[in-house]
């Protein structure tokens, strides 16, 4: 079992630019709505038409939890963590973590950024990952 994600042609775009520092999001040219986690079709009409668009990195924090057990690897080293929903500034929802804010310092609707975290133990060719935190 892994905790990394798996990497196919359709979301290859998505982890390079994670990779170089950015997040990227789908947004429908029918309906102009953007969408995360990427899809091959817009969830809110059905359309096809859907583009990769780099995202801000801003992000309001939506609700949290603080987790303090988890036995699957890698997480149960990482406990406690802060495993958490954002509203990222264009519209979507996306699960995530925020790291390096202080629990007490956790609020509703504070601002995020996102920043990245390279995952296992294969050195550049592990898969790096969007995680948020405060500037």
């Amino acid at each position: 079992m892994t905790a990394t994600p798996d990497v196919d042609a359709f979301t290859r775009p998505y982890w390079d630019a994670a990779a170089e520092g950015h997040l990227l999001l789908r947004r429908c040219a029918t309906c102009t709505r953007a969408h995360h986690y990427p899809r091959e079709f817009c969830p809110h009409c059905w359309s096809e038409d859907v583009h990769w668009e780099r995202a801000s990195g801003r992000a309001t924090l939506y609700t949290w939890s603080v987790v303090h057990r988890n036995d699957l690897p890698p997480f149960g080293a990482r406990v406690p963590y802060v495993a958490a929903v954002v509203d990222l500034a264009e519209g979507p929802r996306m699960m995530t973590e925020v790291v390096d804010v202080a629990e007490e310092e956790l609020r509703i609707g504070m601002e995020l950024w996102v920043a990245f975290r390279r995952e296992g133990d294969d050195g550049a060719a592990a898969p790096v990952v969007p995680v948020f935190g405060t500037r």
